[in-house]
């Protein structure tokens, strides 16, 4: 087992998400200190959930992150909670961000999401049908 994989209790994983979502309306707000404190948040998010930033970039009205996080989190509920916890404690500290968010909603509705894997689709497809298999040209077989 490569040294590179991920452990918990049950699991052994190496799970890796390409994340980006944009400021409503795509102002361009996030420059100069709210991009140092809304980095310093998406760190304390991160760490507190055992997810780990392998690169991470945020532009004037973006922010693209590579994550690798432990199974037990949907990338919904890792997006969900750095959205809403960095959106609520940017608009308390900043009054420029809350008169121009009134509706308190800092972040667009959506974001992008990607699996990155160190292993490709068809070299996990060759591996399983390199397996005996029964069953013909079946998609979803049974290894005797």
């Amino acid at each position: 087992m490569p040294a590179d994989y991920n452990k918990s209790s049950h699991a052994v994983y190496d799970i890796k998400y390409h994340i980006i979502w944009v400021t409503k309306y795509r102002y361009k707000v996030l420059g100069g200190e709210i991009a140092i404190r809304l980095r310093e948040l998406i760190r304390q998010g991160c760490q507190a959930r055992n997810i780990t930033i392998v690169q991470g970039s945020i532009g004037k009205d973006h922010v693209h992150l590579l994550l690798s996080c432990p199974p037990s989190l949907s990338p919904s509920k890792v997006v969900q909670y750095l959205k809403g916890r960095s959106s609520r404690l940017l608009q308390d500290q900043y009054q420029e961000l809350k008169k121009r968010y009134w509706g308190q909603h800092l972040w667009g509705r959506g974001y992008f999401c990607a699996t990155v894997g160190s292993v490709t689709e068809e070299t996990i497809k060759r591996y399983i049908e390199s397996q005996e298999l029964s069953g013909g040209n079946e998609i979803f077989k049974i290894t005797e």
